[in-house]
């Protein structure tokens, strides 16, 4: 089905907020989710997946050392990474005053395909990125590339399981002042989906509205009618009214 951005962002923000979590800004992740799905890359579907580990995993903070100049280790204690990437990258990018290159290594996270916006919005402040992950699920790793001016990334992805040791719950984030390659030669056995077809997407998605699957949509309407109150007397005075 065919919604708008407003619809979108409006219901991941109120299913976001039903959760009640200390941790996350309900905006900035509607908007995560809102990005990811607008260049075709499931981000309802990523963001209903996600809601079940943001409802029971700890509502706390995580470990970030800097055994380094040039490096981050990140311990998101299995936590989802939606509701501290944004605090991540931005202490990332205050300590590459320090450094021409970063690399952060987040351990122990979920959900790391809706870190796609907040990786795109590094572009704009002369940054590359470039980011990489294993698929808990089938183990497949995916790559992420976006270099400075550029506003919409190229994705690889391996067609093979790989066998490395590396774990299938890290994240491994580079950003350095100069460029990375986008050769073939260095994702040889991946699969790759240019920036030009995530940009005709997006744009297709601002002019004729955001495709969204029917079932993943349904899903995500239940979800923000947790954060609806209940019919009450008390309800009935203000009908409408959210729970804050």
């Amino acid at each position: 089905m065919i919604v708008s951005h407003n619809e979108l962002v409006t219901a991941v923000y109120k299913a976001f907020l039903g959760l009640r979590r200390c941790c996350g800004e309900a905006d900035v992740i509607a908007n995560m989710v809102a990005d990811l799905q607008m260049v075709g890359l499931n981000g309802v579907g990523h963001f209903n997946k996600a809601l079940p580990y943001l409802a029971g995993e700890k509502d706390g903070p995580i470990t970030l050392t800097k055994p380094a100049s040039d490096r981050i280790d990140v311990d998101m204690h299995g936590s989802s990474l939606v509701c501290h990437l944004p605090n991540i990258l931005d202490y990332a990018v205050e300590q590459l005053v320090h450094t021409k290159s970063l690399t952060i290594h987040v351990r122990h996270c979920h959900n790391r395909w809706l870190a796609y916006s907040e990786l795109v919005k590094l572009a704009a402040k002369g940054l590359a990125c470039k980011a990489q992950w294993k698929n808990g699920s089938d183990a497949k790793q995916t790559r992420y590339i976006l270099n400075k001016g550029c506003v919409f990334p190229e994705l690889f992805q391996s067609e093979e399981v790989t066998s490395s040791d590396e774990s299938h719950h890290d994240m491994i984030i580079e950003l350095s002042v100069a460029d990375f390659s986008v050769s073939s030669s260095g994702v040889t056995g991946f699969v790759r989906l240019d920036s030009t077809s995530l940009r005709d997407t997006y744009v297709t998605a601002w002019k004729e509205g955001i495709e969204v699957d029917d079932v993943g949509w349904q899903q995500l309407k239940q979800a923000a009618k947790v954060f609806l109150v209940e019919n009450s007397e008390t309800s009935a005075k203000g009908a409408g009214e959210l729970i804050v």
